[in-house]
């Protein structure tokens, strides 16, 4: 049985909840705005999945770091 990846499910859910949001913002004319959102938004679901393929424990932790403060950030 596979276990459940709670941060993976939430920034996939994240990632997708970005999309919907650039998807309105370009409708209101807001280029600059929503590009930057959608780069952003989706490089966490991003981090978090290269810091599955972390080479050891500490790879791994530095990794979510990263993803974490990019979500800070967003």
């Amino acid at each position: 049985m596979e276990r459940e990846n709670v941060i993976k499910e939430k920034s996939f859910d994240f990632a997708l909840r970005i999309v919907k949001l650039y998807k309105y913002l370009q409708e209101k004319k807001e280029f600059v705005l929503s590009k930057q959102l959608l780069r952003s938004g989706t490089a966490v679901g991003a981090l978090v999945r290269e810091a599955e393929q972390a080479e050891n424990k500490k790879d791994f932790i530095h990794k979510m770091a990263i993803a974490l403060k990019e979500a800070n950030e967003t």
